[in-house]
């Protein structure tokens, strides 16, 4: 049998990172705005696609050409947006973030791997309280937010409804992915630190948002163990049903996780990672992606399952994590 030719196999390769649900002549065409007709004969290589073609499917399917041809080279391609106007910038991030999840869900075969440095932040989104303080946060104290100098936190004046609207969709499409996460003790330090910093810099409006803050924290605790107890991805005050996403848990006593992110798609595997404190880069390059698959497979190997098994090294991680807030509430 005749073996594809390079140009076969990079329409291949492109096939391989789009959704099922999508046609690689209708996006080919569309892309190159060429006929049906002139798409197909590029993907049978009947005809040869030109210098320019290559530079505009490389740069919209983020393909690395040194990888792809395997030259040997260092080089290592990854995706992502700097900040601009910080201004305008939170609520575009919550939408290209959407989109990369509703993509991702848009493959039968995914599963999501998180090396956690803190709660995932999709979490919070799931209580008003908890998003509109990681909202404020970030806006007055990552991206300085000009319109929030010399402003204090209070649940009663601080409403984000359209960006805690686009982050309850964030977490609900990140509820349909089935995932492995990787926890530490320590993954719980920055939010109770980031409520910590806010109190002794006086930027509560009142004693009693603190309070609520640690009050919704353990609720959102319990949710998880909840979610590690059955195995199951759901979203909070509601069950998991038959169709719901597996969840596996694993406690690390050694390795203090980065918040980095592998999704592995079957043929394709794509690696996120965190800059910027909020941000993420991500890349597609078959020899970073699958090393660092092999990296988490190999922590998870070291850690502690505490997911549907391990009932008793389950209660005993998150009855550290309560105890922690615990402490800080007695302060109070």
């Amino acid at each position: 049998m005749e073996q594809p030719s390079v140009q076969q196999l990079f329409f291949q390769h492109i096939k391989n990172n789009l959704p099922p649900h999508l046609s690689l002549v209708d996006e080919i065409a569309e892309l190159l705005n060429i006929s049906n007709d002139s798409a197909y004969r590029r993907i049978r290589a009947e005809k040869p696609i030109t210098f320019e073609e290559i530079q505009k499917l490389s740069s919209h399917y983020k393909i690395s050409l040194d990888q792809f041809l395997h030259l040997q080279s260092d080089s290592l391609i990854f995706t992502g947006k700097l900040v601009g106007d910080p201004e305008n910038y939170f609520d575009p991030y919550l939408k290209n973030l959407l989109q990369n999840l509703i993509s991702l869900n848009g493959f039968d075969q995914r599963h999501l791997y998180f090396l956690t440095k803190d709660i995932p932040w999709m979490y919070h989104f799931q209580i008003e309280e908890l998003s509109a303080f990681k909202i404020f946060l970030w806006m007055k104290s990552i991206l300085h937010y000009e319109s929030l100098k010399g402003k204090r936190f209070s649940f009663k004046s601080t409403h984000y409804p359209e960006l805690m609207e686009l982050g309850k969709k964030v977490t609900q499409q990140y509820n349909k992915i089935p995932t492995t996460e990787i926890w530490n003790l320590e993954g719980i330090n920055i939010t109770i630190q980031q409520i910590e910093y806010y109190r002794e810099c006086n930027l509560f409006e009142s004693n009693e948002d603190v309070i609520n803050l640690y009050d919704k924290l353990e609720i959102l605790i319990n949710h998880i163990e909840r979610q590690a107890e059955l195995g199951k991805k759901f979203d909070i005050n509601t069950n998991p049903t038959t169709s719901s996403p597996e969840f596996n848990m694993f406690y690390n006593e050694l390795a203090l996780g980065d918040n980095t992110v592998l999704v592995d798609m079957g043929k394709v595997k794509v690696t996120f990672l965190n800059h910027s404190v909020i941000d993420f880069i991500s890349t597609r390059d078959d020899r970073f992606s699958n090393q660092i698959y092999q990296s988490l497979k190999n922590l998870i190997s070291k850690s502690t399952q505490i997911s549907i098994v391990g009932e008793k090294n389950r209660s005993h991680f998150f009855g550290k994590l309560r105890a922690k807030i615990q402490q800080h509430k007695k302060l109070l």
